[in-house]
């Protein structure tokens, strides 16, 4: 089963982009866009707040030593 993880090497904040690009297999720059874009529809600040609350609770991945 794949599970989500927070990207360690794809961030620009806390990697939530980058970690839901390697689990559907998306570009993160074309998923941080529309994060973006639907972020500014709906008033900036249910975006903001369900960012920071996705980089609190998602967890991050750890490399396999």
């Amino acid at each position: 089963m794949k599970k989500v993880w927070k990207s360690d090497e794809n961030k620009v904040i806390f990697g939530i982009m980058g970690g839901l690009g390697e689990y559907f297999d998306i570009d993160p720059v074309v998923l941080r866009v529309g994060y973006v874009f639907l972020s500014f529809l709906t008033g900036l600040l249910p975006g903001l707040l369900a960012y920071i609350v996705a980089g609190i609770v998602m967890p991050l991945k750890r490399a396999a030593f």
